[in-house]
């Protein structure tokens, strides 16, 4: 579909046009991605960043990882969680992606951070993603044991001692780490 700058002064927001025999609602977004796109020769519209929840699982002074199995960081380290589903809360996203990923279910979760990472899919393909990590304490006592219930998404969980992470983590996680963030309660 071709749109002319002169079509904002001519037609309202918000109003229909033909295309083909079907609606399209016209904003001022819209056009300005396609005529973006159009200027680039492209054929999609550009990617938009994601928001994902993360849960640091801590249990004594250890921290609950999963080596990923996945098209982004496959290989790496990481925390569970996974993408904030429309009208999900963080507290929701969190508790909802751990008995999902691993069939513990949390108590009380909280926010710890935010990190805005944009990360290499490939050579020439990046994602962003907005991550959330959250932070519930399992008692040290406790007997439950993270099951691996995406084995097409995580090769397993283990627990890490905090100083003795193992290696390659997956970057916002790695990220955090480098910033030296401490998720343990003081």
């Amino acid at each position: 579909m071709k749109f002319h700058h002169n079509d904002f002064k001519r037609r309202r927001w918000g109003s229909y046009i033909k295309n083909r025999g079907s609606s399209v609602t016209l904003t001022k977004s819209t056009i300005h991605i396609q005529q973006k796109m159009e200027k680039n020769g492209e054929t999609s519209p550009p990617p938009v960043p994601r928001v994902a929840v993360v849960v640091f699982m801590l249990k004594g002074r250890s921290v609950l990882l999963g080596r990923r199995r996945s098209s982004v960081g496959n290989g790496t380290f990481a925390l569970p969680g996974g993408h904030l589903e429309f009208g999900e809360s963080f507290e929701e996203c969190a508790a909802r992606e751990v008995k999902e990923e691993t069939g513990l279910v949390l108590g009380k979760v909280e926010f710890l951070s935010v990190i805005n990472n944009v990360m290499m899919l490939n050579e020439l393909k990046k994602c962003h993603y907005v991550t959330i990590f959250m932070r519930a304490v399992m008692d040290e006592d406790s007997k439950e044991v993270a099951m691996n219930l995406e084995c097409d998404k995580c090769y397993g969980w283990d627990w890490y001692e905090w100083d003795q992470l193992p290696h390659p983590l997956f970057e916002p996680l790695h990220n955090m780490v480098n910033q030296g963030f401490n998720p343990f309660p003081i």
